[in-house]
C-alpha cells in the first residue's frame, strides 16, 4: 500500500472509557469523505488485524474514504452471542457506544458523510457487524462480515431496533477451521480457547437471512469467479439475492478458504489457506459503490 497514507493514533471517550483506534487517511472539514469502521478479530487490536490483512483495507482509504481500525476491550468485542464469555462481554463493555463515538468524531465537521459509514468485520469482528446491523442499523450504509455467521436464535440477545434495509456481504471459507462455512457449534477446544459457545447458522443461510430482511424472497444467481492465480488451490464463488428496489446480499464462498481475509497477504497457515483469487478491498470498493 502507498506509504504516502497517513495512519493516526486517536481516542474517544465512551462514558468513564478511553477508547483508541488508527485512522488511516485525512480529511478537511466538509470533505464529506465515506467511513470504513474495521473491527477485529479475537485477541487482536486494529493495529494487529491491519498487519494481520497485510493492510488490505486501507486501499480504501487510498481511493478516498477514511479507514477507522478500531481497537476491542482486551482483545474482543462485546457481540450479541448469548453463550460469549470473554471480557468484553462480562464487562458488558459499550461497543456500540464506542461505534456511535467514532462516527460523530468525524460527522461533526463533515469530514465524513453519515450516510455513508460502512462496517468491516472479521471473525469476532463480524459477531460485532451483525450485532450493530440489528441494533443501529440507520448507522450503517453497508455491511460485511467475514468469518462468521449468524448466530441461532436461541444464542442471539441483540435488541431488535426497526428494521433498516442495507446492502450485506458475507465472506467465508468452506474449510474454515473455527467458524464452519456449514453451521452448527464449535468443538469443546475452540470453545474453551476463545470462551464462546452456542450454535451458528451457515454461512447459506446466514446470506438468506439477510436478503429476506431486505425483503428479498427471489431464488440467488451464483457464479464462480475466475481464477486470478492458477497455484492458488482455493476458487471463490459469489452467490447474490437480488430485487427490485431492495438492497442487494452478496455471499464470497471460498472453496478451500480458511478462517482467512482474502488477499495479497497470507494469514498463518493453522487457520487455512488465505484465497489469493480476490483482494476483499476490491469487492468492498465494488459492491457498496465506493
Amino acid at each position: 500500500m502507498s506509504s504516502t497514507l497517513t495512519a493516526t493514533r486517536s481516542s474517544v471517550t465512551v462514558g468513564e472509557a478511553t477508547r483508541t483506534f488508527t485512522l488511516v487517511g485525512t480529511a478537511a472539514p466538509g470533505d464529506a469523505r465515506p467511513l470504513i469502521l474495521v473491527f477485529h478479530g479475537s485477541g487482536q487490536t486494529g493495529d494487529k488485524h491491519r498487519a494481520f490483512t497485510g493492510g488490505v483495507f486501507d486501499a480504501l482509504a487510498a481511493r478516498g474514504a477514511l479507514v477507522a481500525y478500531l481497537d476491542g476491550y482486551r482483545g474482543n468485542w462485546n457481540d450479541a452471542r448469548r453463550e460469549s464469555r470473554f471480557p468484553a462481554r462480562r464487562a458488558d463493555i459499550d461497543d456500540i457506544g464506542f461505534t456511535r463515538a467514532v462516527i460523530a468524531t468525524f460527522a461533526s465537521d463533515r469530514r465524513i458523510d453519515p450516510s455513508h459509514v460502512y462496517a468491516v468485520g472479521y471473525s469476532n469482528g463480524g459477531q460485532m457487524v451483525i450485532r450493530l446491523a440489528h441494533e443501529t442499523p440507520t448507522l450503517l450504509a453497508g455491511a460485511t462480515v467475514i468469518a462468521a455467521t449468524m448466530p441461532a436464535p436461541e444464542n442471539f440477545l441483540a435488541s431488535q431496533a426497526p428494521r433498516a434495509s442495507m446492502p450485506v456481504m458475507l465472506i467465508h471459507g468452506t474449510k474454515d477451521p473455527i467458524v464452519s462455512y456449514q453451521g452448527g457449534t464449535m468443538n469443546w477446544a475452540l470453545r474453551t480457547l476463545f470462551k464462546v459457545g452456542g450454535s451458528s447458522w451457515s454461512a447459506t443461510r446466514t446470506a438468506r437471512y439477510f436478503a429476506e430482511r431486505n425483503g428479498i424472497t427471489t431464488e440467488p444467481t451464483t457464479t464462480r469467479l475466475p481464477k486470478r492465480i492458477t497455484a492458488d488451490p482455493t476458487e471463490a464463488e459469489r452467490t447474490i439475492y437480488e430485487a427490485e428496489g431492495a438492497p442487494s446480499v452478496a455471499l464470497y464462498t471460498i472453496h478451500r478458504g480458511g478462517h482467512t481475509v482474502p488477499g495479497a497477504s497470507s494469514a498463518p497457515a493453522l487457520i487455512g489457506r488465505t484465497s489469493h483469487q480476490f483482494n476483499t478491498a476490491d469487492i468492498i470498493t465494488e459492491f457498496f459503490g465506493l
